[in-house]
């Protein structure tokens, strides 16, 4: 699976299946390739059909150890547009072998002053899918009206004007599965099976779940924030 391959092959591979993000914050003690690489052997292992996965270093290591359908990005910054924000970042997501490349598709200006149908035109010419990294509905369908192979709703919750909630955003997704016509994936603070399977019956085409399997760091924190202190 370490080849590009058609939409439709992705696509089905990872039609109702789980997905898993292996990615770690700066400065966070997993923030490792050979530790990213075991955490997606681990998820390959579990039963995930895809693995999404940061840097372009981690993204060819991933690449090489396992045979899963891999959606890279290039985190740049982290305000403003920094997923994949650049033709730049996205060709070299692409290079690594990223069968598919998530960028930010929000109305937001790029700091280069492209746009996402400037990146999409350019991955599609290296041979690779597109993910739309999206906030709202508008942003979603315009996504799709610029080439997006998937529209995910990543971005819902951390961009100004989208809806503050500690659970998934799932009224978009169903918004966005009734419009589209390309796969829209469920993403963003889904923290149990059950919110995955009710994303799946909400119209999601697959799941990606990041914290809740692999951010042992910020799990462990949100025990420590629970239990009383005295």
């Amino acid at each position: 699976m370490n080849d590009p391959a058609p939409s439709s092959s992705v696509a089905d591979l990872l039609s109702a299946r789980l997905i898993v993000s292996c990615q770690a914050p700066p400065g966070d003690p997993l923030r490792d390739t050979g530790t990213l690489v075991r955490l997606a052997r681990a998820a390959a292992a579990g039963g995930a059909a895809g693995i999404r996965a940061n840097e372009p270093e981690v993204i060819a290591a991933i690449s090489a150890a396992v045979d899963l359908p891999l959606i890279g990005l290039w985190k740049d910054g982290d305000t403003g547009v920094y997923i994949t924000p650049t033709v730049r970042h996205a060709l070299a997501v692409a290079e690594a072998g990223a069968h598919v490349v998530a960028a930010d598709a929000t109305a937001r200006p790029r700091p280069d002053g492209g746009t996402f149908a400037d990146i999409v035109a350019a991955v599609h010419a290296a041979g690779a899918l597109v993910m739309a990294d999206v906030a709202s509905f508008d942003e979603g369908v315009a996504a799709a009206v610029a080439g997006a192979d998937f529209v995910s709703t990543t971005l819902s919750g951390y961009v100004p004007g989208s809806p503050r909630q500690d659970g998934p955003d799932l009224d978009l997704v169903c918004a966005l599965s009734a419009r589209l016509t390309v796969p829209v994936v469920a993403e963003g603070r889904i923290s149990t099976p059950e919110e995955a399977a009710l994303a799946l019956a909400r119209g999601a085409h697959s799941v990606v779940v990041g914290t809740a399997i692999t951010a042992p760091t910020a799990l462990t924190s949100r025990f420590v924030t629970a239990l009383p202190r005295t």
